[in-house]
């Protein structure tokens, strides 16, 4: 036992230098934590309260970035939706709204519609950007004779004319001919929003074009039954490809009849931003 404890002088010399390290880190822990004690503050509360700080700044620069430009609120899709902050029932109710062939006026009538509450109303209706035909005040009692006097002659969008079509700003003979074919595929136009849907017609123009021309007389059409039609009868619709109709008839096959519009949605590659358009010809 006793040769346990025989130490030559270089390892005594080294030993002695560890006791004192010990002893000075000793010192300087119980020195630090009297300062901080001394001074009312805690290093660790500190650290927390600088990590919280960092966090709160990088959310805040997150929502910075996250800006939103003008848009027409009646045209909201799912991803959209979840963006500005709308919940499912709330987009729901709005796209039911439009099914219906109901159209938003103003920034109320969102509201009334999908029952946002008044601070996310408050933060999103800044970027509402409605076509300038749907914001025109009604007249006084007083000025309705003069008003009536000036007031343009609204024409038929189903029955203009090329010719009609080019005297507003922005269409030619390209855009002109181009409204016109696809009214014939659609068999005429059922709501004026369908106009937006026309290749290369920028959105600008189709509100100049609807202060002049609107849809007066829709055309009768035989709605397809969804649960029953094949996927050439499908496909004969403008807005669905024929690999999207052979998909809508797939998915019936694998789960069952289709009971609503929103049961499209699980369709491979359906054009959600169209179901409102696609709903006005499907029946189930």
């Amino acid at each position: 036992m006793k040769s346990y404890f025989n130490f030559t002088k270089q390892e005594r010399r080294g030993i002695f230098f560890l006791l004192v390290l010990i002893a000075v880190f000793q010192l300087a822990y119980f020195g630090l934590n009297r300062f901080s004690t001394a001074n009312g503050t805690d290093v660790f509360s500190l650290d927390i309260k600088n990590q919280l700080l960092t966090d709160s700044l990088g959310i805040e620069e997150r929502k910075s970035k996250l800006q939103f430009k003008p848009f027409n609120p009646n045209y909201i899709s799912e991803y959209k939706g979840y963006l500005l902050g709308l919940s499912p029932l709330e987009l729901d109710r709005l796209h039911s709204f439009r099914a219906q062939n109901g159209f938003v006026h103003s920034a109320e009538e969102f509201q009334r519609i999908t029952g946002i509450s008044d601070s996310l109303l408050n933060g999103i209706s800044p970027f509402f950007k409605f076509p300038e035909w749907t914001q025109t005040t009604k007249p006084t009692t007083k000025k309705t004779e003069v008003s009536n006097n000036r007031k343009p002659r609204i024409l038929d969008l189903n029955t203009a004319s090329a010719q009609d079509l080019k005297k507003v700003n922005g269409i030619g003979e390209k855009l002109s001919a181009r409204i016109i074919k696809f009214r014939e595929r659609l068999g005429g136009f059922l709501v004026n929003e369908q106009l937006y849907d026309v290749y290369g017609l920028e959105p600008q123009v189709v509100e100049r074009t609807l202060k002049k021309f609107r849809v007066l007389h829709p055309p009768k059409v035989k709605k397809i039954n969804i649960n029953t039609a094949n996927p050439d009868e499908i496909a004969s619709l403008v807005y669905l490809k024929y690999k999207v109709a052979k998909n809508i008839v797939i998915y019936r096959e694998e789960n069952g009849a289709y009971t609503s519009k929103e049961d499209l949605f699980n369709v491979s590659g359906f054009p959600i931003n169209k179901i409102d358009r696609i709903a006005l010809y499907l029946s189930y």
